[in-house]
C-alpha cells in the first residue's frame, strides 16, 4: 500500500509581531505582542485606537499623503522640544514575520533572526552563533517611524524607515543630527506589499466611499485593472470639452461678448472669438478626489442619494462588502487588516458574521471592540487587554492555561461579557449569580438616597463558577486580565487547600458567607412575610414544585420558613432565590449578608456621579471625526 503523499505545509501570511509606541498620543512608552489574530479589549482611554493609528502610521501606503503626517496632538503630552529644544519625536517600531519568499530575498540584508521561543530577536549584542540554534528561528523584518518637528522648515515630519541595519553617517551629512539618521527609506512600494488596511469604523462615512487617496475605492481602483493610472486625466479633459460648450448656452454668450468688449479697454485680450469663455470646471486631480461620490439607491425610495445619507449600518455594509472585495484582489490571506469597533451600527447577528469573515479571510485581523458577539469568535488565546497607567501602556494575553479547555468552551458568552467588564463577580453558582443580579436591582429601587448604583451600571459581571471548588481558579484566571475580581460563595463543607486559598488570595474581596447554602443565607435574613410574599408568588409559578405543599390560611413563621426552605433547595439553580429577593420592598428587607458585600463592591468600583462627570471622560482616542446618521439594523445576507 502506498503511503499518503505528503501535505505541503500552508505558507504562513505577513504578520505584525511586536509593536512598540515611543511618545505618540497618550501613550509615553508602551509594547505590544500580536500572536496572529489579535481582538484588543480594555476600557475606555485604554490606547486601542492608538495602537491602530501606530501600526498604520508606520504601515499605511497612503498615511504619507498626509501633511503634516503628525501634528503637535500626536506628541504624548504636546512634548514635541525638551526643556533645551532639542525635538522629542514619535518613535513606533514594528516587527514583520512570515515575508513572502520574494520580498525576504529583496530585503534579506534588513532583516533579523527571531525567536518566539527566545522571545525576539537572536542577533542582539552580545550574542553568539549558539543563539540561533534554536527551532523556531527565522527572519523577521524590523521597520520604525520616526515623526519629529523640524525647526528648520518649522513644520512636522515623518515616515517609515528600515530600523536595520544602522548605517554610519558623517558629521557633514545632512541628516547627521535627524532622529532617522543611519536608517534607509521604507517606500510606499514595500509599504503597499505588506497590505496593510486600517478600517475606522466610527468614522467610516466621511471617506471609505470617496475616491480620496486610502480610501477603499481608491485601493480597489489600484488593485484592480490596468487603465487606472489615465483616469482622472482623461475626466478632467472632457470636463473641459463638453459638447456643446458651457459658454455655447446663448444667455452666457451674450455675458461672455459683454466682458470681452469691457475688458478690452483695459487688458490686452486676445482677438479670438473665445479670448473670454465658460467651462464645465477648474477641477484638479485632488479636486476631483474630494468632490466625486458614490450614489445609491435603496430599495425603499428607487432615488439615488449620496452615500453618506444613507444610515449609518447601511454605509458599513457598504463598506463591508467593499472589504470582502478588496480580499479577493489581494488574493487570500493577504492583508493585515485592522478594524475599530465592528458592532458600531451593526446588530449583533452582523458583528458575528463579520468577524467570521475577517478571521476566515485576513491574513491577520487586528480588531478593537466592546462587543460580546465580537469576541466570542475569537479563539481567548488571541484576546490581549489593553491598560494604560502614566502613560505606560501595557498589554496581557488571557492565560488559558490556568482553566481547562472544556471550562472555557462552555463559558464562551459568559467570558466574552467578563473580559469586556470593569471588574468580575465570581459567584459560586447559578442560584448565587441570579440572586446577586436581582439584588443588585432591588438594592437601586429601593434606595431612597438614590446613591446606590447597581453591578451593571458600575461595570461589573456576574460570572456563574458552576460549583464551589471552581471558585479558587477562576481568580488568577481574571487577574492576568488586569480585571477587579471579586468571589461569592458559601461556608466551605470542607477546609480549603493550600493552593485554593493561595488562588483565593488573588480577589480583590474573597466574600464567605457564614451560611453553608444561599437557601440558609435567604431563610435566615429574609424577614418573614418577605418569605410570605415569595411563597405566595411562587405558588403561582409554573414550576412551582406541589410535592411540597402550600402554606395554610394562617400560616407561622416557622411554616413560612420550613416551606421556603424546602421550595428553595428544591428549585435551586431555577431562578427562585432570586424570586425571593424581588419580594423585598425595603432596604431594611434585604438579606444583610448580600448588602454587605453590595456595598463592598460598590465601594471599590465606584465611579464619578454622573452630576459632576465631564461629558468626554469616556470618550476613545481618535481623530475626532464620526457620523451622525442614526443607528440602523441591517443584515448582511446577501453582501457576504
Amino acid at each position: 500500500m502506498l503511503p499518503p503523499p505528503e501535505q505541503e505545509e500552508p505558507i504562513k501570511p505577513l504578520v505584525v509581531r511586536r509593536l512598540e509606541i515611543t511618545n505618540f498620543r497618550g501613550v509615553k512608552k508602551g509594547t505590544v505582542e500580536f500572536h496572529g489574530d489579535t481582538l484588543l479589549v480594555g476600557g475606555n482611554n485604554a490606547g486601542k485606537s492608538t495602537i491602530c493609528e501606530a501600526l498604520e502610521l508606520v504601515l499605511g501606503p497612503e498615511r504619507g499623503y498626509r501633511r503634516p503626517i503628525v501634528n503637535e496632538h500626536d506628541f504624548h503630552a504636546g512634548r514635541y522640544l525638551d526643556d533645551e529644544g532639542n525635538p522629542q519625536p514619535i518613535l513606533i517600531d514594528v516587527v514583520l514575520l512570515n515575508l513572502p519568499d520574494e520580498m525576504e530575498k529583496k530585503l534579506f540584508s534588513k532583516t533579523r533572526p527571531w525567536s518566539d521561543t527566545k522571545g525576539g530577536f537572536l542577533d542582539i549584542d552580545g550574542a553568539v552563533p549558539e543563539d540561533t540554534d534554536v527551532d523556531d528561528v527565522c527572519r523577521a523584518l524590523p521597520l520604525k517611524f520616526v515623526g519629529y518637528y523640524d525647526r528648520q522648515e518649522d513644520d512636522f515630519v515623518g515616515a517609515t524607515y528600515f530600523s536595520h541595519p544602522v548605517e554610519e553617517v558623517a558629521e557633514d551629512d545632512e541628516n547627521f543630527d535627524k532622529p532617522q539618521t543611519g536608517l534607509t527609506f521604507f517606500n510606499r512600494e514595500w509599504k503597499l506589499r505588506c497590505g496593510f488596511i486600517y478600517l475606522r469604523t466610527l468614522r467610516t462615512g466621511r471617506r471609505a466611499l470617496s475616491l480620496q487617496r486610502g480610501s477603499l475605492l481608491d485601493t480597489i481602483l489600484r488593485l484592480g485593472d490596468t487603465g487606472k493610472e489615465s483616469m482622472w486625466e482623461s475626466t478632467l479633459k472632457q470636463l473641459s470639452s463638453l459638447d456643446p460648450a458651457i459658454g455655447d448656452i446663448p444667455q452666457l454668450e451674450s455675458i461672455q461678448d459683454q466682458v470681452r468688449d469691457r475688458m478690452g479697454r483695459f487688458v490686452g485680450l486676445s482677438h479670438d472669438d473665445d479670448a473670454t469663455g465658460f467651462f464645465a470646471s477648474d477641477l484638479t486631480r485632488d479636486n476631483l478626489r474630494e468632490v466625486v461620490q458614490l450614489f445609491l439607491k435603496s430599495s425603499e425610495s428607487n432615488h439615488p442619494v449620496p452615500f453618506d445619507r444613507l444610515g449609518t449600518g447601511s454605509v458599513n455594509a457598504l463598506v463591508f462588502a467593499l472589504l470582502t472585495h478588496i480580499a479577493d484582489l489581494r488574493g487570500s490571506n493577504a492583508i493585515i487588516f485592522a478594524m475599530e469597533e465592528p458592532e458600531i451600527a451593526l446588530p449583533p447577528h452582523a458583528q458575528r458574521r463579520i468577524a467570521k469573515y475577517l478571521l476566515r479571510n485576513m491574513g491577520q485581523a487586528i480588531i478593537t471592540s466592546h462587543s460580546p458577539y465580537v469576541i466570542e469568535e475569537f479563539d481567548l488565546k488571541a484576546v490581549t487587554s489593553i491598560t494604560r497607567k502614566d502613560g505606560e501602556l501595557s498589554s496581557d494575553r488571557i492565560d488559558v492555561d490556568k482553566v481547562k479547555a472544556s471550562a472555557l468552551r462552555m463559558n464562551r458568552r459568559q467570558l466574552a461579557e467578563a473580559v469586556l467588564a470593569r471588574g468580575v463577580v465570581v459567584a459560586e453558582g447559578d442560584t448565587e449569580a441570579k440572586m446577586l443580579l436581582a439584588a443588585s436591582y432591588v438594592y437601586e429601587a429601593v434606595d431612597t438616597t438614590g446613591k446606590y448604583v447597581p453591578l451593571d451600571l458600575i461595570g461589573v459581571s456576574v460570572f456563574d463558577a458552576t460549583s464551589q471548588s471552581s471558585v479558587p481558579k477562576w481568580g488568577p484566571f481574571f487577574e492576568t486580565l488586569n480585571k477587579v475580581t471579586f468571589a461569592f460563595h458559601d461556608k466551605p463543607k470542607k477546609a480549603w487547600t493550600e493552593s485554593q486559598q493561595e488562588a483565593l488570595g488573588t480577589y480583590q474581596i474573597n466574600f464567605e458567607s457564614d451560611y453553608s447554602g444561599s437557601e440558609e443565607l435567604l431563610v435566615a435574613e429574609l424577614p418573614n412575610h418577605v418569605l410570605k410574599r415569595f411563597l405566595e408568588a411562587a405558588a403561582s409559578h409554573a414550576e412551582y414544585p406541589t410535592d411540597k405543599g402550600y402554606l395554610s390560611n394562617e400560616p407561622s413563621e416557622s411554616e413560612v420558613s420550613e416551606l421556603a426552605r424546602k421550595v428553595l433547595f428544591h428549585k435551586k439553580g431555577s431562578g427562585f432565590a432570586a424570586l425571593a429577593i424581588e419580594q423585598c420592598q425595603a432596604l431594611d428587607e434585604l438579606p444583610v449578608t448580600i448588602k454587605e458585600f453590595l456595598d463592598q463592591v460598590g465601594a471599590t468600583m465606584a465611579l464619578p456621579s454622573l452630576d459632576t462627570e465631564p461629558e468626554s471622560d469616556d470618550i476613545e482616542e481618535g481623530d475626532g471625526e464620526g457620523d451622525d446618521d442614526p443607528l440602523a439594523d441591517i443584515d448582511l445576507d446577501d453582501i457576504l
